[in-house]
């Protein structure tokens, strides 16, 4: 019986959040408590990639964290963005967030709707005679470079941003007592294995999203009992659903 659920994400800023209806709906507890953090590179870092923001003309964007760190370096570097450059963000959610930092104008904001670079693909090919750069986290694969290498799209990808382990404290190792952890990245499972060096599974569920993170689950010696997304259950959220009413009713 899964009774108390451990989320690697912050709490959503929406009561609105399926998360929500979910608990209602099963009666379960949600504790939203991230396994990693983010947190800035230096200046220093970032000159020593010798990427000059201003030889670019758009930037992609795959995450809040990215538009964050990209602005603040920005920022820091005194380098001012130019108002004709254009952004490509996976989602509209993303792509609205640009307006924490500059007037949002459609005609040079561009997002998918899947959350997938993929998606962003035609966009971007519309506009092959920009210049894409892509600000990442220190932890990325090669997916989103092979992507665009094979469009033949002139792009550099450029680390603006580290994710490290968001070290559990002494009380919150002895209270560790869920039935299911809901995994996001596979930085997760390190901070997983990093935490709790002795960490026995047994009953307790584990679900992850995207194939990385399940790969780095089973490399880790985990049982999944929830991979997402698949063609039935694009979200968390649907394959967590699915699972409480397929276990509990």
């Amino acid at each position: 019986m899964i009774k108390k659920i451990l989320v690697s994400q912050p709490r959503p800023a929406s009561e609105k959040s399926p998360y929500f209806d979910i608990a209602s709906r099963f009666e379960v507890e949600l504790v939203f408590r991230p396994f990693i953090k983010v947190e800035a590179i230096s200046a220093k870092e970032f000159r020593a990639q010798k990427v000059s923001i201003l030889d670019y003309t758009a930037i992609v964007f795959t995450s809040r964290h990215a538009i964050d760190h990209f602005f603040n370096m920005a920022k820091e570097l005194r380098v001012n963005i130019p108002e004709d450059m254009k952004y490509f963000c996976v989602t509209e959610t993303i792509a609205l967030y640009i307006q924490k930092y500059v007037q949002y104008r459609k005609r040079k904001v561009f997002f998918g709707e899947s959350g997938r670079v993929d998606d962003l693909i035609p966009a971007m090919v519309k506009h092959k005679n920009e210049k894409y750069l892509v600000p990442m986290s220190d932890v990325h694969n090669d997916s989103i470079s092979n992507l665009l290498e094979s469009k033949k799209l002139n792009h550099r990808e450029c680390v603006m941003y580290k994710t490290v382990s968001n070290d559990f404290t002494t009380e919150e190792v002895k209270t560790f007592d869920y039935d299911m952890l809901i995994f996001f990245s596979p930085s997760g499972i390190e901070s997983l294995t990093k935490n709790f060096p002795d960490f026995k599974q047994g009953e307790i569920a584990i679900a992850t999203f995207g194939p990385a993170t399940a790969k780095a689950a089973k490399d880790a010696g985990l049982r999944l009992d929830i991979e997402a997304p698949s063609e039935k259950y694009p979200s968390m959220t649907g394959a967590l659903l699915h699972y409480l009413l397929e276990k509990q009713g």
